[in-house]
């Protein structure tokens, strides 16, 4: 059972899903900022739009930019791009009272080696938290990789309590890669701190609600609660409505 007092968000990539977290009491994971160019183009009136969203909300989390963000980017001016808009990132975090942050590994398969991968992204992500809080967190989420192995090294070479995994199971399914979604939870669970909760055909990566799909996402959530009580889990899927509707019927919600 997931305590939703504690531990469950929606994401508003769902466009119902501020409504949802009134009614429901769930947390909210702000989406809005994906597209790095939101913190420039039109900022007063998106900043408008996501206080009404986060109005009557009490746990937030930020989702943060990444398109085109390579943290272990081989030209060092990439590297600075994805240093700038990360800071931008952290500095609306306390504009909304947010202390969490979810960013994307920024894995390329076919042009990174993974011993480059995960060396200099413990260098960018060692370097990112040298001056945050203690009470910060930052979640690595996976997109691309194949295994968690990769993130899990990084994880374990950061080693730093402010750093964890987010495990996005949509991305972990639909890679092609042979990594059944019980291994990335069982190899991911001693440095997992957030999870994404959506489903697909195997094929795409469509943000569906997590029982439209091929993942057993009842048995991914048992799993976690159970060996991992403080992990929190989000709704990243694009119809939130049935989305909380599945999570009620299948005791995960209770209202």
């Amino acid at each position: 059972m997931i305590d939703t007092a504690e531990k469950l968000y929606i994401s508003t990539i769902a466009d119902d899903a501020a409504e949802l977290a009134r009614k429901f009491g769930l947390g909210l994971e702000i989406a809005d900022f994906c597209t790095a160019l939101n913190m420039d183009t039109d900022f007063d009136e998106r900043d408008t739009q996501i206080r009404c969203k986060i109005n009557g909300v009490g746990r937030l989390i930020l989702h943060a930019p990444f398109n085109e963000l390579y943290p272990s980017a081989i030209d060092p001016l990439i590297v600075e791009v994805a240093k700038k808009r990360y800071a931008q990132a952290y500095g609306l975090m306390h504009g909304y009272g947010i202390g969490r942050m979810v960013a994307h590994s920024g894995f390329l398969p076919l042009i990174y080696f993974e011993e480059w991968f995960v060396d200099k992204s413990i260098k960018f992500w060692r370097e990112f938290l040298s001056d945050k809080p203690d009470g910060f967190r930052l979640y690595l989420e996976n997109v691309l990789e194949s295994s968690p192995e990769m993130l899990c090294r990084i994880a374990a070479d950061v080693d730093d309590e402010r750093f964890r995994l987010c495990l996005d199971t949509g991305h972990a399914v639909y890679t092609g890669c042979d990594t059944p979604i019980n291994e990335w939870v069982e190899r991911m669970l001693p440095f997992l701190g957030h999870v994404h909760l959506h489903s697909n055909d195997g094929k795409r990566d469509s943000h569906n609600a997590p029982g439209d799909g091929i993942i057993d996402a009842a048995a991914v959530i048992s799993r976690i609660t159970e060996a991992a009580p403080d992990v929190t889990f989000a709704i990243e899927a694009r119809d939130g409505k049935t989305s909380v509707e599945w999570l009620i019927s299948n005791g995960f919600l209770l209202i």
